[in-house]
Parts: structure tokens; C-alpha cells; sequence
């Protein structure tokens, strides 16, 4: 049987002061991160007409919590600490749309004494988001700045995500080592970027993400050097790839993306056509996946998926 946790005066009364902190700072949800079941009733009677989201790590503790009109969503994530389950409780509430990714939540949950409901937060999903990017990227062993990399992942994320009029796109960034870089690309004919002055093609300008958006279309790489500047675009990429392992059905883009992160130091970003996923390569590997939504992001640590046998 699904260990309980109790009604408590002192948790009715703590339900009060979350549900008036959210009419107060205009949230949209209470967030309860579970240790166990509870009296979804009483829960519901504490609670009001609010938007109220349970999530756990056991699927038995939100048992018939729909019957009450709660969203329910399962972590999968056991003795985890407290930030980690509050962040995938907010990511799989964002790719669930159970929440807008710029939605504010008042989340409570065991902060100092485990199955007692003792803490809460106020989170802002679009600053929460935003810091989990910087948090994976820093992962990452590189000299590419961090700047750099975010604004080449937030490039590729937005294609992803919106496309062009429409239609999905995929593409290939190639960002550092660009020197070494090049001696493995070769153009396909017309260069957009070519010709161009260095200012005129850092991607911290607003118009040049723009301008990159709309070459994004035309088929071949784009370069991107350390200081972010895009260095060319339309490059046929030649890298071996005799050593290079990845899971089925990722096509060339993403074989030729793996093989130039192996031959050089850059970092290789990858935007599938098919889905919009974005995924980062160093030295031939899958580092980071990215799967964009509708309005906002969801990063999570890579799923390895060994490729298939002979």
C-alpha cells in the first residue's frame, strides 16, 4: 500500500498561503511534488478552483487524483534531490502543456523533513528554463565560450521550433576551430556571408540571427567561429566517418555534424528536418539533445541509443 501523507491543520493552512501567494504574483498553477498519497478531497477543498498539478515518482500516489481534477505527472526520478524532480516536474508539465513555458507556479514540497510538505517556491518557468540551458551547457568541455554556444542553441532551437513560413527546416552549425574547421568544408556555390565584415555577421546582432534564419533554408553548414561570428554558410562537409556510431535513422546531417566534431574541436548542432530536435556533437558523440516545442524548449540529459547491430 502507497505510504500516506497526512491532512495536517498546519498543511490546510499551508495550502491557504500557497493559493494566496498565486492570486497575489498572478500564477497559474500550484505545483505538489509527492512523497506519497494524500486526501485528494481535502486537497481539493484547500486548494479552491485553482490549477493544481501532483507529480511524483511512483505512479500509485496519484492514483484517482484525476477523480478530484488534478493533472497528475510521473517523475521517474527516486531519490533524486529536491531542485531535480522540481525541474522535471516542470519540464514534463511544459512538453505535457499542461503549463505555458512562461507560466509562474507556486510549487510546494518536502524541502527539510521527508513526507512532510514544509517549503515552498515561487518559479518563473521562462527565468527557470533559461537557467537550465546555461546549467547543460556548462557541461560541455570546451573553450567555446558559453555566450557563444547559447546563442548558436537558441538559433537552432528557434528553427526548430517555427521553421521557415512555415515549412520545417533542418540544418547544421559548426561553432570553434573554425580554421581547422574549414580545411574540411567546401563550398556548394553562392556563399550569403561572403564578403561581409566581421560586425556584420556576429550572431549578438538581432538582424544577422534574422538573415541566418532565412539561409538556414540553403542546403550545407554554417560556420561559426568562438567570438560568434559567422565565418561562411552552404559548406559541403568531408570529415571520415569510419569510427562514427549513432542511432538509427539520423541521417547525413547528422553523420557529417558527428564526423567534423571528431576530426576538429568545434562543436557540431544539429536541427532534424522531420521533428525540429536539436543535437549537440562532440568528438563524434551525442552530448546534449534538445527537443523544441511549440512556444518554448525542453533540455534534457542524452537517452544513449546504441545503434543497431550487424
Amino acid at each position: 500500500m502507497a505510504p500516506s501523507i497526512k491532512f495536517t491543520d498546519q498543511l490546510e493552512a499551508f495550502c491557504g498561503v500557497a493559493t494566496r501567494l498565486a492570486e497575489l504574483e498572478d500564477a497559474d498553477a500550484l505545483l505538489f511534488v509527492l512523497e506519497g498519497s494524500i486526501d485528494w478531497e481535502k486537497l481539493r477543498a484547500a486548494t479552491g478552483k485553482m490549477h493544481v498539478l501532483l507529480a511524483s515518482d511512483r505512479r500509485q500516489h496519484l492514483a484517482k487524483a484525476d477523480d478530484f481534477g488534478f493533472d497528475t505527472v510521473e517523475l521517474n526520478i527516486p531519490d533524486s534531490p529536491v531542485y531535480e524532480r522540481l525541474t522535471q516536474a516542470i519540464l514534463e508539465s511544459v512538453a505535457d502543456d499542461l503549463l505555458a513555458p512562461g507560466a509562474g507556479v507556486v510549487a510546494l514540497y518536502s524541502g527539510f523533513e521527508s513526507g512532510t510538505i514544509d517549503s515552498l517556491s515561487l518559479i518563473r518557468l521562462d527565468e527557470h528554463l533559461g537557467r537550465l540551458t546555461v546549467h547543460d551547457l556548462r557541461k560541455l568541455e570546451t573553450r567555446i565560450p558559453i555566450e557563444t554556444l547559447k546563442a548558436v542553441v537558441d538559433l537552432a532551437v528557434s528553427i526548430g521550433r517555427e521553421g521557415r513560413e512555415g515549412k520545417p527546416v533542418g540544418t547544421l552549425f559548426i561553432v570553434g576551430d573554425h580554421r581547422k574547421v574549414m580545411k574540411h568544408c567546401y563550398p556548394l556555390g553562392f556563399d550569403p556571408v561572403r564578403g561581409y565584415s566581421p560586425s556584420d555577421r556576429r550572431l549578438g546582432d538581432p538582424k544577422v540571427r534574422e538573415s541566418i534564419k532565412e539561409i538556414s533554408q540553403l542546403d550545407g553548414a554554417l560556420v561559426v567561429s568562438s567570438d560568434g561570428t559567422v565565418v561562411a554558410a552552404c559548406q559541403y562537409v568531408s570529415s571520415p566517418a569510419a569510427e562514427i556510431s549513432l542511432s538509427k535513422g539520423l541521417g547525413a546531417r547528422h553523420w557529417a555534424g558527428a564526423a567534423i566534431s571528431r576530426a576538429t574541436s568545434a562543436i557540431a548542432i544539429t536541427v532534424s528536418e522531420s521533428n525540429g530536435t536539436v543535437r549537440l556533437f562532440q568528438n563524434g558523440e551525442v552530448m546534449l539533445r534538445i527537443e523544441p516545442f511549440r512556444r518554448a524548449m525542453k533540455w534534457k540529459d542524452f537517452e544513449y541509443d546504441p545503434p543497431a547491430g550487424d
